[in-house]
């Protein structure tokens, strides 16, 4: 369809320009006055496609991240509530926000208000920013006409999974660095610390005993095999990432994430926090029991997690209530579960799903300060033993030499 530039006067007089979209000028002028918007004039406009930008300019330029989503609703909201009109919001977060992306992505946005669209489906053009979640509950607001209460409530809503993302990669981040130190200093050891004894034990011509000998023969195959033990190591490395990147891999890995010692519960409570949050919120929205769950079984974050509420979506279709549906899924504690109980009896669910996220957030943070503690008898008693072995293989031949040498004197 051929393409107009306008310009014309709104409500309140104010000169306003742009694009639109339509089959001929007459519904170009019936799409303006529908909006509020009195044409002055109407003419063809050539709009020609933007070229992106090139290969070096999108190596420097900023990524748009959960940062900068969350100040755009925070802005929105105290922009719509101080009564700025949309257009004018979006125009003046265009102007003043330091992301050239972000710039550009409000851009399409205003281009498409102008084009008629509603916010909701301008969002949805960008789902690498906006999330299905996030669009519908921005379509809700549309509908009931609480579109910065909205936005208000997103900005929470996102700042609390900021904080429980942030709270899953500490508890992750402490195990996974214990484990890499191990491992670098087991092939430190074996490339540099075992060699060097082995050429002295050659110089005794003595027999070994077999704990040394198999940690020589041990070091001996990484010395001479680390370019393949290399390749190896990379080839596993992409093979891991592209079976994760399957949908089969990607349960089996959300799934295994949640058995890990220690860590693995804390990572459970963090996402079952973010999904009581995400339903509370979309059940104070007015959105149905069952859209909800739909919603949110797309912000949890984990495909494991994401069928079970899937799951519970499936039993409420059937006329289950929600306890039953959660009971099912085996993966709330039964405090939680009596929580729920109470809502649905009470008319009150989204306040106890908050009550729930609240709970499990103040367990992840407890379980955060204690981490260090759980885990400090796990490093113990692995370095204990790697220490062992180290010291028997190496030291014994030479505890074996002096008390021959002793016994000859």
């Amino acid at each position: 369809m051929p393409h107009f530039a306008y310009k014309g006067r709104d409500r309140g007089g104010q000169l306003v320009e742009g694009v639109l979209e339509g089959a001929d000028s007459g519904a170009v002028a019936g799409q303006l006055s529908g909006t509020g918007v009195t044409p002055i004039e109407i003419t063809p406009s050539s709009a020609r496609l933007e070229i992106g930008p090139g290969l070096f300019e999108r190596l420097r330029e900023q990524r748009i991240g959960h940062t900068d989503i969350l100040l755009f609703c925070r802005h929105m909201y105290t922009l719509l509530k101080a009564g700025v009109p949309i257009m004018g919001a979006l125009k003046g977060l265009q102007e003043s926000t330091d992301n050239k992306s972000l710039s550009r992505v409000i851009l399409s946005i205003r281009e498409g208000l102008d084009s008629g669209h509603e916010l909701s489906s301008t969002l949805a053009d960008h789902p690498r920013f906006y999330s299905p979640f996030f669009v519908a509950m921005v379509r809700v607001g549309e509908l009931t006409g609480t579109l910065e209460e909205v936005f208000l409530r997103l900005f929470h809503h996102m700042e609390f999974e900021k904080f429980m993302r942030d709270q899953v990669r500490a508890a992750v981040r402490y195990p996974a660095f214990v484990v890499a130190t191990m491992v670098i200093a087991i092939v430190i050891i074996n490339v540099f610390v075992i060699p060097a004894f082995a050429k002295v034990y050659q110089g005794f011509k003595a027999e070994l005993p077999t704990i040394t000998k198999m940690l020589i023969a041990f070091s001996d195959f990484m010395v001479a095999s680390w370019p393949a033990l290399l390749v190896a190591l990379i080839a596993l490395v992409i093979a891991a990432r592209s079976f994760v990147g399957t949908a089969r891999g990607r349960l089996a890995w959300d799934e295994l994430k949640l058995k890990v010692p220690v860590a693995g519960p804390i990572v459970l409570k963090a996402t079952l926090a973010r999904f009581a949050r995400s339903f509370a919120l979309a059940i104070r929205s007015g959105v149905p029991a069952v859209q909800a769950l739909t919603m949110v079984a797309n912000t949890v974050d984990n495909v494991y997690v994401a069928r079970k509420i899937e799951a519970m979506r499936e039993g409420v279709e059937r006329g289950e209530s929600v306890l039953r549906t959660a009971l099912q899924t085996q993966v709330f504690t039964p405090v939680v579960l009596q929580m729920v109980a109470v809502g649905e009896e009470t008319g009150a669910l989204d306040d106890l799903m908050s009550e729930i996220a609240d709970m499990y957030q103040r367990e992840v943070e407890y379980d955060l300060k204690s981490l260090a503690s759980q885990i400090e008898p796990i490093l113990v008693v692995a370095l204990g033993g790697l220490v062992l072995v180290l010291a028997l293989g190496v030291f014994l031949p030479i505890w074996d030499l002096g008390s021959a040498a002793l016994g000859k004197k």
